[in-house]
């Protein structure tokens, strides 16, 4: 019976970075969970690799059939703007291990989904000054960089990252991104002694 590892971190705390080393890591096996978004493409982002981009009236459609495992909606500065895990039949944690990303919030409904024997938390963490300078980074490679919202999600971290949401989820283990090989060498350990 397969898992699924589920990595949070509040945002810019290296999630993507460790994903990417995780899917390339051949003793997991990991497949992937590709989210729904109906926020605007980024630079040097493809459809069906960190997400599939969608608008409006795609959620809704989905949302009518029953699709949606989970959804989260941010009022941004730019929008509103969805982020949702859909039941596409294309995982099948009879036979498969996968990786997904998402918030506390999420992963307390796809455990809820699956069963929370199912799905490991992996919680990132990175001091804050270092996350604001690595965001700050980002958005200024991007073409049109939304420094409002990179704002927002910033403050609205301290929220949905608090003691009480973390403490509430029942995750036990942290781990520290201030050194990225320390970091995947430890959740790789941790996995392993999960799967």
């Amino acid at each position: 019976m397969g898992k699924m590892i589920y990595l949070m971190g509040k945002s810019s705390s290296g999630k993507d970075t460790i994903y990417k080393h995780l899917l390339d890591w051949d003793v997991g096996n990991l497949k992937k969970v590709v989210l729904y978004t109906t926020r605007p493409i980024r630079n040097g982002e493809i459809e069906g690799e960190e997400y599939y981009f969608t608008d409006e009236a795609g959620y809704r459609e989905m949302e009518a059939k029953g699709q949606i495992i989970e959804a989260r909606v941010y009022h941004t500065y730019h929008g509103q703007w969805h982020y949702f895990t859909v039941n596409n039949g294309k995982i099948d944690l009879e036979h498969n291990n996968y990786l997904a990303i998402g918030t506390i919030e999420s992963y307390l409904k796809v455990a809820e989904y699956f069963g929370r024997e199912k799905v490991i938390p992996i919680l990132l963490e990175l001091d804050d000054g270092l996350r604001l300078k690595r965001a700050l980074e980002r958005e200024m490679q991007q073409e049109n960089p939304r420094y409002q919202e990179m704002c927002r999600r910033f403050l609205a971290d301290e929220e949905d990252f608090s003691e009480e949401k973390i403490c509430h989820a029942g995750i036990k283990k942290r781990f520290s991104n201030e050194n990225l090989s320390k970091c995947l060498e430890e959740i790789k350990l941790y996995i392993q002694a999960n799967l």
